[in-house]
């Protein structure tokens, strides 16, 4: 069985790699259809605010009439302070080279007055091909010494943060070999999209750092993750609300939350999620596996949905479905109102839980789960001699090739 384990993260380290080429483009390989910052007055050293030389940067590009122009940021430090790259742009396509490192500032002072959710966004460009070897670096350190949810005590804690790296309203685009660090909130938003591949990145935080999503996605569809590396305090993906045709796939995580769809509902609002797909996700350590949470006061449906090859190295929740989702965790009140979960499959899951209830699918006594499928799942517990079970409240499906725990589901 150890051995099993470990093949899976050979083969997964195997299929990591970078494409592209590390070359500094500094200024004797600019040509007309390539846009270097260093042309536009950047500075290098980490010291210097860069943001309006980037700008102008972009503009050139975003403005060229070339096939495919390309924003080159070479081997160097940059900082930069809040920025957002607008479209549409003229080409079809417009590159952005990362092959340096993009600092952010260290104190959360650089956002007075600005917007304290954001720092590097791009808006409304289509086809746009972010790519390294680079490096994002949210430097996170002194948001997370003031958030509210570590420190609510605090006068004056805060509860929004930035997020490094956001990609508004964008179509046909795609984020590869990047390595996205630190940042003081979520590390990369996908919001408002259509087509959006990512893959071969590299994202990480400390496991004790707030709310630091490793990828969120919300109002998007037509999303690809795949080869991806995240570590973090939160969940390595989330879904948010009107999504469509989600492929994830390839993904280590660890530390951090797991996958999560959810929390959805939480307004009151008709919740529009469906058709997605996670497969070959290795999970280590993590509060949870797989989950889907939805808020009692919430409509609309979670639909289409499959979990599998999943591999679980000592997480706490492995598979769990939780439509009591609320403040006061097991506190909630019943409501006659929620969100509908309905073909859900769980299949080939594999590996230990740090907690007894391995299989926990609480779902709704007015708007129960429905279509739900559990097949070839083997969950041992990762402590010594004791076992793990399964709890179910109101989830109807089927199960077969289910060894371990005892699957409680009603038919």
């Amino acid at each position: 069985m150890q051995l099993q384990g470990s093949y899976f993260f050979l083969v997964f380290l195997g299929i990591v790699s970078v494409t592209i080429d590390c070359s500094d483009h500094e200024h004797e390989n600019t040509t007309m259809t390539t846009f270097n910052v260093l042309d536009y007055g950047a500075v290098s050293g980490g010291t210097t605010d860069n943001s309006r030389a980037f700008l102008e940067a972009w503009n050139a590009a975003c403005s060229s009439e070339a096939e495919n122009p390309t924003l080159i940021i070479p081997r160097r430090r940059f900082l930069l302070n809040p920025i957002i790259f607008n479209g549409p742009c003229n080409a079809q396509n417009i590159n952005f080279l990362i092959l340096g490192r993009l600092l952010a500032p260290k104190s959360p002072e650089a956002w007075k007055e600005l917007d304290p959710g954001q720092w590097l966004a791009f808006h409304g460009v289509n086809g746009l091909k972010v790519a390294g070897p680079g490096t994002i670096d949210g430097r996170g350190q002194g948001w997370w010494d003031q958030s509210c949810k570590y420190h609510p005590k605090l006068v004056g804690c805060t509860s929004r943060a930035p997020t490094a790296l956001k990609v508004l309203s964008c179509k046909k685009s795609s984020l590869r070999d990047i390595h996205v660090i630190n940042s003081s909130q979520a590390h990369i938003l996908i919001e408002g999209c259509d087509g959006i591949h990512i893959e071969n990145l590299i994202i990480e935080a400390p496991g004790n750092s707030p709310n630091t999503d490793g990828i969120h996605i919300q109002a998007s569809h037509n999303v690809i993750i795949n080869n991806t590396i995240i570590g973090s305090g939160d969940d390595c993906v989330s879904i948010g609300d009107h999504i469509s045709n989600i492929a994830i796939s390839y993904v280590k995580c660890g530390p951090g939350h797991g996958i999560s769809i959810g929390s959805l509902g939480k307004s009151g609002n008709f919740v529009q999620v469906e058709n997605i797909h996670v497969s070959k996700v290795s999970l280590q350590g993590t509060t949870n596996g797989v989950r889907i949470k939805t808020w009692q006061v919430g409509k609309g449906y979670v639909r289409g949905v499959t979990f599998e090859d999943i591999f679980l190295d000592s997480v706490k929740n492995p598979i769990i479905i939780d439509q009591n989702y609320c403040k006061v965790s097991g506190a909630c009140e019943e409501l006659p109102t929620g969100v509908h979960i309905s073909d859900v499959s769980f299949n080939n899951f594999y590996g230990t839980s740090s907690t007894n209830v391995a299989i926990n699918l609480n779902c709704s006594r007015s708007v129960p789960c429905t279509g739900i499928l559990l097949k070839s799942i083997y969950l041992r517990s990762a402590k010594l001699g004791q076992n793990v079970t399964s709890s179910c409240r109101n989830a109807y499906g089927i199960a077969f090739g289910v060894v371990q725990p005892s699957p409680c589901i009603q038919i």
